[in-house]
């Protein structure tokens, strides 16, 4: 059986935007960090996707723990009060 080599897609070479998340990324594994900080508008739209499409990967970390700003968990927790479906 030939051996596999995965690598990880950081989307194309022209993306600064992405360049950067990776270089983030790569930063944080020379120095066994097991946490990245970017911005939430790096990650929102992929994440959004993500789970319209019902992606696999999406369920694989849902019991990860995340941290996000104070003001953004009020704004999330009056979002879900708000928002809720009519019955």
């Amino acid at each position: 059986m030939a051996n596999c080599h995965l690598r990880i897609y950081y989307g194309p070479e022209g993306d600064t935007e992405l360049k950067s998340v990776s270089e983030q990324v790569a930063t944080s594994r020379r120095g066994f960090q097991q946490t990245v900080t970017i911005p939430l508008k790096d990650v929102l739209e992929t994440l959004a996707d993500a789970v319209y499409q019902n992606r696999g990967w999406i369920q694989d970390f849902a019991d990860d723990e995340i941290s996000i700003s104070t003001d953004l968990f009020e704004v999330i927790l009056a979002y879900q009060h708000y928002h809720r479906p009519s019955a």
